[in-house]
C-alpha cells in the first residue's frame, strides 16, 4: 500500500520514534550526587554490555577544572564540575562538547589535608547549589553562573567544620534546600532554595556533620529526612524539622562517609574500618517514628564509594580493615552472597543492568551483577590527571561514561550501536 509522506502510515513509524527520544532525554540528566533519586541508579537503556580492548571510545578530556574528588552533575545540556583553582574553589561549566561554558567561584579552595573540591553541585529548575569544605552555600543560575545568593551555613547556624572539611552535595525538597551545619544548636537547617532564608531548623543533639549528604524519604506519609552524621544516624520530620530519632553509630576518625540508601521502609548504611553495614526498619505512627535493627554485618564496611542495590542484593567495594573487597549481601538479610579480594577498595554506580566501578588506583571495570562471583565482563586503566587518589565517582549519563581524577575530567561514548 503506497502512503504519502505525510499521511498516517507515516505518523505510525514517527511517533514510536519521537516516544523513544522524549524518554531518552527524560532520563538524560543526572542533576545531583547519586543522580535523580540519590539512589546511585540511572534509568539509561541501550548501553554497551561489553567495551572493546583499552575501554570505550573517549570523546573528549576537559584539562584544568581544578584538584578535586567531586563527581559532575549533568543537566540541560551541560556538565558540571568542581576544584580548587589557585586560592578559589571553582565551579565549571562544559558543554556536552567538552568546551567551557562559564565558570564560577565559591569561596576558598580547600587545602588541608587531603586538598581538593568535596561536594558536587545540585541542579534543580535551572538553579545550581553548592557547598564547599568551608560551609560557603551559593545558589547559581546554571546557565550563566551568575550569583544569586551566598551564605555560610557554619557562621549563619553555628556549625562545626569537621578534620577533612565538609562534603555534603546539597538536597533539594521540594521548595527547600537542605544541609547539615551541625551545630551545637542547630543540626540540619531547610532554606528557601529561592532566597536562602530560612524555614526551619533541626536542633542539634551533639552530633557533627559527617561526610556523607542528606536524604528524603517517605514512609506511611510520614517526610523524612534523613543524615548521617559523625556518629549517629538521624531522622527529621521533612516539613517541620522536629527531631524523631537517633541511631549512635561510631568508626574510627569519624568518618562517617555513606549515602544513606532507602528502600520499602528500611535505611541501609555502611562505615569502613570493619564497623560494617546496618539495615534499619522505620516504625512510624502518624507523625512519630522510631527505628529499629534488621540485621548488621561486618562485610560491606563500605569507605566512600557507595553500593548498588540490584534485585534484592546489594554490591560494592568494602574498606575491609585495610584489606579491600568486592561483596555482595542479601538486602532483606544481610547473608553473604559473595566476598573478593580486590587489592584496592573504589566506587560504583549503576546502569542499564550493568555496575560500573573505579578503584582507587584508576582502573575502570563493568561488572555484571551475579550472587555467586564478581563477574567482570570489561577493564580499562584510566590514564592519571594529577596527583592523589582516584576517589571521585563514576557518572554514567546521556550515553557518556563520565570519569575524573584529580585536575582532568574524562567523557567517554558508552553507548550501544
Amino acid at each position: 500500500m503506497f502512503c504519502h509522506p505525510l499521511s498516517h502510515c507515516r505518523r505510525a513509524l514517527v511517533l514510536p520514534l519521537l516516544a523513544v527520544l522524549a524518554g531518552q532525554a527524560a532520563g538524560a540528566d543526572w542533576p545531583q550526587f547519586h543522580g535523580p533519586r540519590r539512589d546511585n541508579k540511572s534509568d539509561e537503556a541501550g548501553l554497551l554490555k561489553e567495551w572493546p580492548e583499552g575501554g570505550p571510545k573517549l570523546l573528549w578530556t576537559a584539562k584544568g577544572i581544578g584538584h578535586g574528588f567531586s563527581c559532575v552533575a549533568v543537566a540541560g545540556g551541560l556538565v558540571y564540575i568542581t576544584g580548587n583553582v589557585g586560592p578559589d574553589t571553582l565551579i565549571t561549566a562544559f558543554d556536552l562538547d567538552g568546551k567551557v561554558a562559564w565558570t564560577a567561584k565559591n569561596g576558598p579552595a580547600y587545602t588541608r589535608e587531603h586538598p581538593g573540591t568535596r561536594s558536587t553541585p545540585t541542579i534543580d529548575g535551572g538553579r545550581l547549589y553548592h557547598e564547599n569544605a568551608e560551609g560557603d552555600v551559593a545558589c547559581l543560575d546554571a546557565k550563566t553562573g551568575r550569583l544569586i545568593w551566598a551564605l555560610n551555613i557554619l557562621k549563619k547556624f553555628g556549625g562545626r567544620n569537621i578534620t577533612w572539611g565538609l562534603a555534603e552535595s546539597l538536597l533539594i525538597d521540594g521548595d527547600r534546600l537542605i544541609c547539615v551545619p551541625g551545630g551545637e544548636e542547630v543540626g540540619i537547617v531547610a532554606l528557601n532554595k529561592l532566597t536562602g532564608e530560612t524555614v526551619w531548623t533541626a536542633k542539634g543533639i551533639g552530633e557533627k556533620p559527617g561526610y556523607s549528604s542528606p536524604i528524603v524519604v517517605e514512609h506511611k506519609g510520614l517526610r523524612l529526612v534523613v543524615a548521617l552524621m559523625a556518629k549517629a544516624l538521624v531522622g527529621v520530620n521533612a516539613d517541620t524539622g522536629e527531631f524523631l530519632w537517633k541511631f549512635e553509630h561510631t568508626t574510627p576518625f569519624d568518618e562517617s562517609i555513606f549515602l544513606p540508601l532507602y528502600q520499602d521502609g528500611h535505611i541501609f548504611f555502611s562505615t569502613a574500618h570493619a564497623r560494617g553495614c546496618r539495615l534499619l526498619r522505620l516504625n512510624v505512627e502518624g507523625k512519630k517514628c522510631s527505628v529499629e535493627l534488621v540485621w548488621r554485618s561486618e562485610k560491606l564496611d563500605s569507605h566512600h564509594g557507595g553500593v548498588v542495590l540490584h534485585e534484592g542484593r546489594l554490591y560494592g567495594f568494602c574498606h575491609g580493615n585495610y584489606k579491600p573487597r568486592w561483596d555482595c549481601l542479601e538486602f532483606q538479610t544481610g547473608k553473604e552472597m559473595h566476598s573478593e579480594a580486590t587489592g584496592a577498595g573504589g566506587s560504583v554506580t549503576f546502569a542499564d543492568g550493568m555496575i560500573y566501578a573505579m578503584d582507587e588506583r584508576g582502573t575502570v571495570v563493568l561488572i555484571k551483577p551475579d550472587p555467586s562471583r564478581r563477574l567482570v565482563v570489561s577493564q580499562f586503566k584510566l590514564p592519571r590527571g594529577g596527583p592523589g587518589p582516584f576517589w571521585a565517582h563514576p557518572v554514567v549519563c546521556g550515553g557518556r561514561l563520565y570519569l575524573r581524577h584529580s585536575d582532568t575530567l574524562f567523557a567517554y561514548d558508552v553507548k550501544a550501536r
